[in-house]
């Protein structure tokens, strides 16, 4: 199990899988939106979505786990 990990603080604008979705090292999952900018999140890994630990709308601090990988 791994987890996607949020590179900087601010609020989940959109996330682009869903549970169940395979995904590879490099793909953008997620969209972080901070200062105004939109910052795009890729998976570290290949895996299989778990669970979306934060829904769109949510606050994220660096570091906070996004979603979970199988």
């Amino acid at each position: 199990m791994s987890y996607i990990q949020a590179s900087m603080a601010g609020n989940v604008w959109k996330v682009v899988v869903s549970v169940g979705d395979q995904v590879e090292q490099g793909q953008e999952v997620a969209i972080l939106e901070s200062m105004k900018m939109e910052i795009p999140i890729e998976s570290e890994v290949t895996g299989t979505v778990k669970a979306i630990l934060k829904p769109e709308g949510e606050f994220v601090n660096e570091g906070d786990h996004l979603i979970e990988l199988d």
